[in-house]
């Protein structure tokens, strides 16, 4: 995502997405085992679980999100959506350079 503000913004819409305390806001901190801070997404009914919508990263470069999960197309979708929308709002993508695929 090019910035470390675009990996938290990312996460954000992620959990803005979750079945699962949706109103929680995600901050990266200094997880035990990593050398940067990391931002962890989730709202999964089983804790931990990496099947359903997740995204999580490290706070440096590249500026990476590890997106994984979502058990069905409609969440994923949704979760990918809500990101967008945190991405646009922060003026980190231009909305007009979204091309609407699905």
């Amino acid at each position: 995502l090019g910035t470390a503000e675009g990996v938290i913004k990312f996460c954000k819409g992620i959990q803005a997405a979750a079945p699962v305390d949706s109103f929680v806001d995600p901050e990266p901190w200094a997880m035990p085992g990593y050398d940067s801070d990391v931002i962890m997404a989730a709202g999964a009914f089983v804790q931990g679980s990496s099947i359903e919508l997740s995204a999580d990263g490290p706070i440096k470069p590249p500026y990476a999100v590890y997106f994984q999960g979502g058990i069905t197309w409609y969440h994923s979708k949704f979760g990918i959506m809500m990101s967008l929308e945190k991405l646009v709002e922060a003026g980190i993508v231009d909305k007009s350079q979204i091309i609407h695929r699905f």
